[in-house]
């Protein structure tokens, strides 16, 4: 390995000079801030030290990582502001170099389809995987694949990642459909979609259980649905009101349970719903995620509800994003399939029954668009 020592009077500046001499290749192994000597120990000036080095493309990408640093400064806003910026910039040049590392050893024609991956959120190990098996591929028929070869081989790749999973709508062998997730996800809408797609194709008799009462935004919003549908709509404040919601909906086919929205990465709201409603009696659970929230939230949301047993996914708001990738993220790490994604607000128009094949073509869709 080459290692050189460069010093600059800021992390940016240091990191221009190490890529002008190594490249996007190039590995920070170390980062310090110095303070040169001054005259009589007065107008200290300090400076940026960084040790980089250059070497063959790593074989994984984890291998590539910011070693710790060791930032001595003094405080004051302008300071700790200015640091913050610098550790975005060199973050962002990380991401770079990663990024460049791991589409290197790959043939230029596999790269669009890997970044247009990257681009939809899809996590690095996952990229990793499909570049290395159309790299191994490509090697062994000695040959290149066209772009819809590429396509195919990795949405093959993908069903056997997500395949097995379960995807699909309620199944309506339990009476209670409970739906759970944090404020703002879009809970009430998509029970008015699902509700009104059993009442409607199926010709189930339906009611509504409601114990968002923190919002009164929320009863009147599930009460409008109701209305539209005439069907029952009970409010329980407490445990004993949820009793008597399901004594007045017995002669009901499915009962469909509006759980508050809160802010579910807090353990005692989790902790509240399981007093309020009884989780032994014959039912389904779907933990609704929005796509526009940020995949480690949605992860720490994920986290609360381990406890309950969540039939599956709903991810809402598609309409709003881009990147669909932390859909597949989450549901290969914690093996737990999709019923329904939604992408819009409209009743019951805008909502869709989850299958592997859908959301792959969804993900792949304009990989190779010029």
């Amino acid at each position: 390995m080459k290692m050189k020592k460069y010093t600059a009077e800021t992390m940016v500046e240091a990191m221009k000079k190490v890529r002008m001499d190594f490249g996007d290749d190039a590995l920070i192994l170390s980062s310090n801030v110095v303070k040169s000597k001054g005259f009589l120990g007065l107008f200290k000036k300090k400076s940026v030290e960084v040790v980089a080095g250059f070497d063959e493309p790593v074989s994984k990408i984890e291998e590539i990582v910011l070693p710790p640093t060791s930032l001595h400064v003094e405080r004051g806003d302008d300071t700790s502001a200015a640091l913050k910026k610098e550790m975005s910039e060199m973050k962002k040049m990380l991401k770079d170099m990663q990024q460049a590392a791991t589409h290197s050893r790959f043939p230029d024609e596999v790269k669009p389809l890997l970044t247009h991956l990257e681009k939809q959120g899809l996590s690095t190990n996952i990229i990793t995987e499909l570049g290395e098996h159309l790299y191994d591929r490509m090697k062994a028929e000695k040959k290149d694949f066209t772009n819809e070869e590429q396509l195919l081989i990795v949405k093959q790749l993908l069903e056997r990642q997500i395949g097995e999973l379960p995807f699909g709508g309620i199944s309506f062998n339990k009476k209670f459909i409970n739906v759970l997730g944090p404020t703002g996800v879009g809970k009430t809408t998509t029970i008015a979609k699902i509700a009104a797609r059993a009442l409607l194709e199926k010709k189930k008799k339906i009611g509504f259980i409601t114990t968002d009462t923190y919002r009164i935004a929320a009863i009147e919003q599930l009460r409008t649905y109701a209305n539209l549908l005439q069907v029952p709509v009970e409010i329980a404040y407490n445990s004993k009101d949820f009793e008597q919601a399901i004594e007045k909906l017995a002669d009901r086919d499915l009962i469909f349970i509006d759980t508050a929205g809160r802010n579910y990465k807090e353990a005692k709201f989790v902790e509240d719903l399981t007093r309020l409603i009884d989780f032994s009696l014959d039912m389904e659970s779907y933990l609704v995620l929005s796509m526009t929230s940020k995949e480690e939230d949605m992860r720490a949301i994920i986290e609360q509800f381990k406890s309950f047993s969540v039939e599956k996914f709903i991810f809402t708001k598609m309409d709003e994003t881009g990147s669909i990738g932390p859909m597949f993220n989450l549901m290969k790490d914690y093996g737990i399939g999709t019923a329904y994604y939604t992408d819009g607000q409209e009743v019951p128009e805008d909502i869709t029954e989850a299958d592997s094949t859908k959301l792959i073509s969804l993900l792949v869709k304009g990989a190779h668009d010029a």
